[in-house]
């Protein structure tokens, strides 16, 4: 009984999204946000827009760093361009962007100040080089608060050919596309790190331009596609102070895969 009623919960879901109309609208510098944007569009048959800089990011990394920092130590937004569709003849509408210091990047915060959200349904999705999936959700429902922001959707710059499968499965299991797919089970408890977790943690983390910490503790499950790893790692912030932070990891269950971070929740 109690899967009939998931099941009907389910197809509620799904047939309350399928009747509503959903926006992809997004902001990429590099066009990696652009493909899982487009991959969205394309598994949800949904309208699509670019969000665009009337000053144009210039792409490289330290300079967009640099001006992304004047903008914020000034209070300022960039403008941008005036957006083709309206957000009010759309329901659901998937907010794209890059991770800039931990949060949406720039053109977003112009966004959310220019137009009106309210009573509208947002579902976050971001590419990232380490993680901000959190932060940059919270920023939102600060920014929004009459929208209503629902649990979203990143992906590693590094990684995001896995974005197409991943994204299938995240729109079944938030009712924004038809099917089903398998629950994947909770962690294990968190447990010592020992030699082969810590030689696992370094072969999926030590090529990362940063330095990512010192694993304690692990947690691991199998999936249909491999094992799951869930570290607390202990480092520093970037004020240099001590910090603790959550890494995740995945290893696939192909014979010589190699193990890759997922993910840093701060």
């Amino acid at each position: 009984m109690k899967k009939l009623v998931l099941s009907l919960a389910a197809m509620a879901a799904i047939t309350t999204a399928s009747a509503q109309k959903t926006l992809v609208l997004y902001f990429s510098e590099t066009g990696t946000t652009k493909a899982v944007a487009q991959e969205l569009q394309k598994q949800l048959g949904a309208d699509i827009e670019s969000i665009e800089a009337v000053d144009p990011y210039s792409g490289n990394f330290q300079e967009t760093i640099q001006r992304s920092q004047r903008e914020r130590d000034a209070g300022q937004t960039p403008a941008i361009q005036p957006l083709k569709k309206k957000i009010a003849d759309y329901d659901i509408i998937f907010l794209g962007y890059p991770i800039w210091f931990g949060t949406y990047a720039m053109p977003i915060a112009t966004l959310v100040l220019d137009e009106d959200f309210a009573g509208k349904t947002i579902v976050p999705f971001c590419t990232f080089g380490s993680g901000g999936l959190n932060t940059s959700t919270e920023e939102l429902k600060k920014a929004l608060p009459k929208a209503k922001i629902q649990k979203g959707y990143g992906v590693r710059t590094a990684r995001v050919q896995a974005a197409a499968k991943e994204l299938d499965r995240f729109l079944k299991e938030n009712g924004y596309k038809k099917g089903s797919v398998e629950k994947l089970p909770e962690y294990s408890d968190q447990q010592p790190v020992g030699d082969a977790e810590r030689k696992l943690f370094d072969a999926a983390c030590s090529s990362y331009q940063f330095p990512l910490g010192t694993p304690q503790t692990f947690g691991k499950r199998t999936t249909p596609d491999g094992t799951d790893y869930k570290f607390v790692v202990k480092g520093r912030g970037m004020n240099g102070q001590e910090s603790t932070s959550t890494i995740f990891v995945t290893v696939g269950k192909e014979d010589g895969a190699k193990p890759e971070f997922t993910e840093v929740v701060r």
